[in-house]
């Protein structure tokens, strides 16, 4: 979340006003439409109570800064999907505890421990909102140092990513080998239902294509170390189906995002972000 301040400013946010039917259909799908599908899914494969909490707390979670990275990549609506990010990442601290709290009740998750709304909301906010707001200080106090040191601290997010979603692996190592095909299965279902439930949503507005690739990613790429971070706090089986998602979600996001990499170069209408077209690495 730091590392995502560095790349905020505050017009990022005065985005929201300026695009405000595809803001509301981007969070619309954020905020209501991958928490239900969870729901739905964590049914469908009869997930034990503890999983299934952990499902919604992912589905629940905002949109993470690879999603930005692979729509950029992608040739989509980059400055939406930054503002989606940015917004959803600062409402977590009321729909993450809101959704995890209804999670718990309806499954009666007894094994992921007591779920006290009054000491979720600091934590997510002392996880999101907190590291966020330093992260934009930061860069508006020193832009240059920002600039100079920006690739060196993404990639040391990356390797801090990587230990956390091993280390909650590890912690329950037990329950990912009894349940990996099933919690496999769920985590996968909700990455590509979520994704092309949220690009068809799109289309359906009369969204350009641009704007449909960054909301389907920002559906399909999660902020999984918030997820992981807020379940163990809480109990560490809610961490499991972040980090189970955390294992494949980069290369479903990547496929999608070549895919319309492809289909959005194609278009004639000119890149809309102002830091020139981005070419998809091979």
């Amino acid at each position: 979340m730091l590392i995502l301040g560095l790349s905020l400013t505050p017009a990022d946010f005065r985005r929201v006003a300026s695009r405000p039917r595809a803001m509301a259909i981007g969070m619309a799908n954020l905020l209501l439409v991958a928490p239900l599908l969870a729901f739905a899914i964590a049914e469908l494969f009869d997930l034990r109570a503890g999983l299934a909490v952990g499902l919604v707390l992912l589905g629940a979670s905002p949109g993470g800064t690879m999603a930005n990275i692979l729509t950029h990549l992608a040739r989509g609506e980059t400055a939406l999907s930054v503002s989606m990010t940015a917004l959803s990442s600062v409402v977590a601290v009321v729909t993450v505890p809101l959704y995890l709290g209804l999670a718990t009740a309806h499954f009666g998750a007894g094994d992921a421990g007591e779920v006290a709304m009054l000491e979720v909301v600091p934590r997510v906010f002392a996880i999101t909102v907190v590291p966020l707001t330093i992260g934009m200080w930061i860069r508006e106090r020193q832009p240059a140092w920002v600039e100079r040191t920006s690739p060196t601290l993404k990639r040391a997010a990356i390797g801090i990513f990587s230990l956390i979603v091993i280390g909650a692996i590890a912690a329950e190592h037990r329950i990912v080998f009894d349940n990996i095909l099933t919690v496999g299965a769920a985590c996968l279902t909700l990455n590509v239902v979520a994704m092309t439930l949220s690009f068809a949503a799109a289309k359906l507005a009369r969204l350009e294509a641009r704007q449909a690739t960054a909301i389907a990613l920002e559906l399909g790429v999660h902020n999984t170390t918030l997820a992981i971070a807020v379940g163990a706090a809480l109990s560490p089986v809610l961490a499991v189906p972040a980090a189970v998602y955390s294992a494949f979600m980069f290369v479903t996001g990547i496929g999608f995002a070549r895919l319309m990499y492809l289909r959005n170069r194609e278009q004639d209408a000119p890149e809309p972000d102002a830091d020139g077209p981005a070419e998809f690495p091979r």
